[in-house]
Formats: C-alpha cells, sequence, structure tokens
C-alpha cells in the first residue's frame, strides 16, 4: 500500500470546510429478488438461485417485486420525504463482469422518494439535521471473488469467480443532500447519521440492516473548500464502507487527504476509493464516472409506478414508533441521562434491555447486566449484544433470582457466563453448580465461628466499638463459602454471637 502524506487533522480543518454526501444502499428482507422469483436466502451454493431473468438472458422480462415497492414507500415517508404519484426505472449502463445484463435496472431523475430528512443525535446531545435528496428503487449485482495476489482484489489476481445469486437483490439508494456546516465534527455526524439510518431501517422492519453482512454500505463522498468560498471542492467516492467506525474513519482520513493535497498546490481526483480496515487508509480505485457517462434512458420493459395516495397514507398509518421517539420515551421511563441513553445506543443494548423488562425484570436491573457484564463478554469476544447465546428471558430470571436472596451479584455473575458458555438455563446452572445463597443460620454458624476464631485482633476492635472492623469477618464468611453467604445475614450474626448491637 502506497504510504499517503496527510495534514493533521487540526490544520485541515484550519484552512478548509469539509462537504459530505452519503450513499446508503439498503439491502431488503424481501424472500424474491427485485425483478424475478428467485430467492435472496443467504448461504446457497454459487448462482444456484438464477434465471433468465437475474442473468439478464435474452427474451426474459422482469416484474417489479410489489414488497421491495412497498418497503421503498416506507423508507421515504420514515425519511420524511415526499412520495412520487408518478415514477419509473431506467436503465444504468456499465459493464463490470458482475453485472450479468451489462446495465443495472435502477431509477435516476424520477425516484420514488425525494427532498427529506433526517434529525441526529450527536454525542453531546447535539441535533444535526441531514438533508435527504432521494430514495431510489434498484437491484444489487453479482459477487467477484478474487483469486490470488495479497489484497483480496482484482489487482494482482490470478484470476476471478462470479457468484450471481446476489444479482437482482431488490436495494434501496438513500442520497443525502451536500451535508454543510459540520465543521470539525463532519466524521461524527457521518458516523451519527449511519447509525440512525440503520435504526430506522430496523424499526421499520424492511431489512436487518447488518453492515458486517453488506446488508447495509455505505459511500462517503467528501470535499473540501477553502473557507469563505461556496464553490465545492473535487469530490472523492469511498465505496462500500461496511462499519460505523470505518464511515468516520473513512471521512477524518480524506479530509486530512484531501487538504494535503490540496495545500502542497496539488489537484484532488475525481474518483472512487478502498476503504482498509486495518489502518483507517484509502487508496485509489478509478476515476469515477459522471451520470451521462451510464448513458441512462428509460427501462422500456417495466412500467412506471404510481402508487395512489390512499396506498401511501395507509403505509404512513402503519409505521411504527420511530427511534428517536421511543428513545426519547424509553430515557424518560427509565430516568437515565442522554448521555447514559447514547452509551445505551451506542452499545446495541436498547432492544435487549426492552426485552428483558418485558420478561419481568426491574428496567435498572435489566440495564445493569446488559450493560456490565454482557457488554463486556460482548467485547471481548468481538459480538453484538443480540448475538451473545443468551436470551432477554434469562437475564430477567438472574435478576429474579437476586431479588429472591438465591443468587448475590457475585454468584450471579457465575451464573451467566455458564450460561453464555452453554451449560444449560439459570436454574439448571444454580442446581448443578450448587451457587444458591447460603442464608440458613445453621450453614452459616460454622463459617462464622471460624471467622471469629482466626481473627481476634479483629473481634477486639469490634467488641471496642469500631463495628465497621465487622467487614473483614464478613468477608473471611465469604471466602470460607466460595461467595455464597448471605453477606447481610452473616453480619448479623456475627455481632449476635460478639454480643455487639447493630
Amino acid at each position: 500500500m502506497t504510504v499517503i502524506d496527510l495534514l493533521s487533522y487540526e490544520d485541515a480543518l484550519a484552512s478548509y470546510d469539509p462537504v459530505m454526501g452519503l450513499e446508503v444502499h439498503v439491502e431488503l428482507g424481501t424472500r424474491t429478488k427485485m425483478f424475478c422469483g428467485c430467492s435472496t436466502e443467504l448461504g446457497a451454493p454459487a448462482n444456484s438461485q438464477t434465471c433468465p431473468t437475474c442473468l439478464g438472458l435474452p427474451g426474459a422480462l422482469p416484474v417489479v417485486n410489489a414488497i421491495g415497492v412497498e418497503s421503498a414507500i416506507r423508507i421515504g415517508l420514515a425519511l420524511n420525504c415526499e412520495i412520487a404519484e408518478w415514477c419509473r426505472f431506467a436503465r444504468k449502463n456499465y459493464f463490470y463482469p458482475d453485472m450479468p445484463k451489462n446495465f443495472q435496472t435502477s431509477q435516476y431523475d424520477e425516484p420514488i422518494a425525494f427532498n427529506g430528512y433526517l434529525d441526529v443525535q450527536l454525542e453531546d446531545g447535539e441535533t444535526f439535521r441531514v438533508e435527504i435528496e432521494r430514495a431510489h428503487m434498484e437491484e444489487d449485482t453479482g459477487k467477484s471473488t478474487h483469486i490470488g495476489g495479497a489484497t483480496g482484489r482484482i489487482h494482482g489476481a490470478s484470476h476471478s469467480l462470479l457468484d450471481y445469486n446476489r444479482a437482482g437483490i431488490p436495494l434501496i439508494e438513500i442520497v443525502t443532500k451536500p451535508i454543510e456546516g459540520a465543521g470539525e465534527r463532519a466524521p461524527e455526524v457521518a458516523r451519527a447519521y449511519v447509525a440512525e439510518l440503520r435504526e430506522l431501517i430496523k424499526a421499520l422492519g424492511v431489512s436487518e440492516a447488518r453492515m458486517e453482512m453488506g446488508q447495509m454500505r455505505c459511500d462517503v463522498n467528501l470535499s473540501l473548500r477553502p473557507h469563505g468560498r461556496e464553490k465545492f471542492g473535487t469530490r472523492s467516492e469511498t465505496k462500500n464502507v461496511n462499519s460505523l467506525r470505518s464511515v468516520e474513519r473513512a471521512a477524518r482520513f480524506e479530509i486530512q487527504r484531501h487538504a494535503a493535497v490540496l495545500s502542497s498546490g496539488g489537484t484532488i481526483l475525481q474518483e472512487t476509493r478502498h476503504f482498509h480496515e486495518e489502518d483507517g487508509s484509502t487508496t485509489s480505485g478509478r476515476i469515477k464516472e459522471e451520470a451521462e457517462d451510464y448513458r441512462y434512458f428509460p427501462e422500456p420493459d417495466l412500467v412506471p409506478v404510481a402508487p395512489s395516495r390512499e396506498w401511501v397514507e395507509e403505509i404512513r398509518a402503519s409505521l411504527p414508533e420511530l427511534p428517536r421517539v421511543r428513545r426519547n420515551r424509553l430515557r424518560e421511563e427509565w430516568g437515565v441521562s442522554e448521555h447514559d441513553m447514547q452509551s445505551i445506543l451506542n452499545a446495541g443494548a436498547i432492544d435487549p434491555i426492552v426485552a428483558t423488562i418485558d420478561a419481568g425484570a426491574p428496567a435498572d436491573q435489566a440495564r445493569k447486566w446488559w450493560m456490565g457484564e454482557l457488554a463486556r463478554n460482548a467485547n471481548e469476544t468481538g459480538r453484538a449484544l443480540d448475538e451473545l447465546p443468551i436470551t432477554p428471558a434469562q437475564v430477567a430470571r438472574v435478576t429474579e433470582l437476586v431479588a429472591a436472596g438465591d443468587l448475590n451479584d457475585k454468584l450471579a455473575r457465575q451464573v451467566i457466563e455458564a450460561v453464555l458458555a452453554g451449560e444449560g438455563d439459570p436454574d439448571t446452572v444454580v442446581d448443578k453448580r450448587g451457587l444458591k445463597v447460603v442464608s440458613d443460620d445453621g450453614a452459616l454458624g460454622a463459617a462464622v465461628d471460624e471467622a471469629i476464631a482466626g481473627n481476634a485482633g479483629v473481634v477486639e476492635k469490634i467488641k471496642g466499638g469500631k463495628t465497621a472492623a465487622v467487614g473483614a469477618l464478613v468477608g473471611a464468611v465469604m471466602k470460607a463459602t466460595r461467595g455464597q453467604a448471605d453477606a447481610g445475614r452473616a453480619r448479623e450474626l456475627i455481632l449476635e454471637k460478639l454480643g455487639v448491637e447493630a
């Protein structure tokens, strides 16, 4: 990889204003492709989910997926867009091996949704409005796997394999208007926007929006202009960025790279660029085409789409509570600060916490375990919270056992670790490991007597009025019982045996 000279971020922002445009592709969760009946199920053998239509064979005619159209309208409405009364598809012509028809069926000058906005909240609570240019329907391409070479890209590969199972899968492309005025917070705004959009898409139920699986990916367009200028600079487009962190890093890197080139008297090329996860850098891809280079023209094999106003309003009425509204409601119900709610959102813990509360856990206990022990495990294992092998109902059961006095926090952590390790549900783990709190006087008595006998100095302090020293004896009891003693009852027994009032 070529080493690229960068200007410091502070120096870049001292001279230039960043302008961004974000293009997000969302893979819809329909059962069939956008223009044919082929399955969209993941994991099938290569090229087993294809037909003459998605392979572009002569004489095959496409038919629009109605659920795909409805999903596009749902997304447009949730983004505060206008919904077109009449729109049509177009052919975007270009040659690439993963494009079996040599054109992509997309929308050009007549998108189904346009002129909207999405308000996003930054980490300090500030709200930034991102304006939406359009949301349009299109189809995905196939998948190229480049064999040989060190990078997995076509350069240096000995040959490539093509899988057309993905060709024709429904996509919605959401394109922002130029994002200006973010200044030094531009990378943060980019990340916050994609994060909010992902939550919105998931809430609508139109896609799982798993970025790591390619179900949602972002192209980061960025340019710089000197302070005081109105004309935009030449943009670069970093393609297919597939994580929130990477979106932020790509924007930041490109700001520094552009600034270094411009400050040295160089010229920015309008090009696509590849993002490299390992170091957060980008490298050149290809010179970027303009719209006219694609030779768009209306798709002659598809009739226009003209959603009735009645249908649009039915869809509007069926929209769920949107993420930002839901977060504000939950924040008030849970009594947490905006900062804490942002942390919960960043951890991906909102849905698990809600499900745990629905399963009977108190809100504070649900937050405690998901944001504590379970978040730690997720970080250590590199998994999302909803990928952990524990259910909200099982977490709720642990909180119930703690509330009943059958477990203390230390034992509860052991139970959760065992559930995560596949040892069974919480009750099974408690029974197999014998983890219940020891609280009856008979079982605790021997451990209390042993602690008193082995700590004469501490006993004298307690009898002399320093009752705070009883904590050392409680600790000894806890150690003797492997953390299973009821600490409160152990303290009471120690004071009783020593004849000291609590």
